[in-house]
């Protein structure tokens, strides 16, 4: 109960930021659009609708990152979150009462992407909300990178963390923009190594249909969710401990 009302105030926190919550959904809608429009003009099949969706909707994501990280680190070094110490809550609650209300927002960040794409020529079928249900693991990746990011900077560097560098990776490792196997060599290992291109892959396997081709991408997604989830909590916990919040 005393997560699940921590994380009402942080559904509201969120709710009042409409701004940078209409940017972070909105954001993909663009490059999505965008993107098909530059794959009408072109005689080669470089953006095809069905291979692009999954990869912008996982690109979002990283806007939820920064969004999570922002909201973390300004509580850190507020008066509340120092009258939130001396209550019961652990450091896992902190860390759950942030992931909570923010999960129904990728989703949403997600379905609105897959909305836009029906327009643009995506076929309605049962693998679109399985791709949905299968870009949930990464939607944790993103939230749990923004946390742990928000329990190690301030607000400033979590911006420079998150909206620069993070995303950056998301977009050129994830192949959503193009095929890593056109470059190849020490660039595709390292896009092997992150889990930005395997989310995008099972994503993109889901969608159609073969299903068989998920797991081995999103058991990369799921242990790196898994782990970085766990060090948020850590270093979330030490940062309780210590005096520098």
């Amino acid at each position: 109960m005393k997560t699940l009302a921590f994380a009402s105030r942080n559904r509201k926190e969120i709710l009042r930021d409409r701004l940078n919550l209409a940017f972070g959904i909105g954001f993909p809608v663009v490059l999505l659009l965008l993107l098909s429009a530059i794959q009408s003009s072109i005689p080669v099949e470089l953006f095809t609708i069905d291979r692009l969706t999954p990869g912008i909707a996982v690109f979002g994501l990283s806007f939820i990152s920064l969004f999570s990280g922002m909201l973390i680190a300004k509580d850190r070094t507020s008066s509340f979150m120092m009258r939130l110490f001396t209550s019961p809550l652990k450091s896992s609650d902190f860390i759950f009462g942030y992931t909570i209300p923010l999960l129904p927002m990728a989703v949403l960040q997600i379905a609105v992407s897959f909305a836009v794409a029906f327009l643009l020529g995506l076929t309605v079928n049962i693998n679109v909300l399985i791709t949905i249900i299968v870009l949930i693991p990464a939607a944790f990746l993103f939230i749990a990178i923004g946390l742990l990011c928000g329990s190690l900077f301030n607000d400033k560097q979590v911006g420079g963390v998150c909206g620069a560098l993070l995303t950056n990776l998301s977009a050129w490792l994830s192949g959503t923009w193009f095929d890593l196997d056109l470059v190849g060599g020490a660039f595709r290992k390292i896009a092997d190594a992150l889990p930005f291109v395997h989310a995008v892959r099972s994503g993109r396997a889901a969608l159609s249909g073969d299903y068989s081709s998920v797991f081995p991408d999103l058991w990369w997604v799921i242990g790196y969710a898994v782990v970085i989830m766990i060090i948020a909590i850590l270093v979330f916990t030490k940062k309780m401990n210590s005096d520098d919040l």
